[in-house]
């Protein structure tokens, strides 16, 4: 496994393809089925080539398995944070270690870019992210906010750590 900054000899459709199985996935249950149903396999590919200097991936030999992106945050109350974007994977990698190498890397990163304190957002029902955060370091600050999916709204909830 090859933890490695996205290049542009990959395909941004397979790293998004990553994120919509993943999110097909795990977000049974908490999404709305017919809007994960919905989820195109290029529906990320968009905003990760925008971002794509702050996407590392997971390569099992020439399969993208596994995607983070992070950055710095410059403004407002959590300025000079880093912010865990997304750390998805494809589902069969999930519990195998891959994730919390991707996290390692993100997290990496961010102190070389002078962080010391990180957050991500997670979703309050998704419990399974919740345990690796927490077992990665992370604890909920208490801070939540509403995000409108699939037209149903839902609370993030968010985790930070210092580094």
């Amino acid at each position: 496994m090859e933890i490695r900054r996205y290049r542009p000899s990959d395909d941004i459709d397979d790293v998004s393809r990553v994120y919509a199985l993943s999110w097909k996935f795990g977000y049974r249950g908490i999404v709305p089925q017919d809007y994960l149903d919905g989820i195109s396999c290029d529906r990320w590919s968009p905003f990760l080539i925008k971002d794509s200097g702050r996407l590392w991936l997971a390569v099992e030999g020439e399969e993208i398995v596994g995607a983070t992106t992070f950055r710095g945050v410059q403004e407002g109350p959590l300025d000079g944070w880093g912010e865990i974007i997304s750390i998805y994977l494809l589902p069969r990698y999930f519990r195998k270690g891959v994730g919390t190498e991707l996290l390692k890397r993100a997290i990496e990163e961010l102190l070389s870019m002078g962080h010391r304190r990180v957050f991500l957002w997670v979703l309050r029902e998704n419990l399974r992210a919740r345990g690796f955060y927490e077992s990665n370091g992370f604890t909920c600050s208490g801070d939540v906010k509403v995000e409108s999916i699939g037209g149903s709204n839902l609370e993030e909830i968010r985790y930070v750590r210092s580094l």
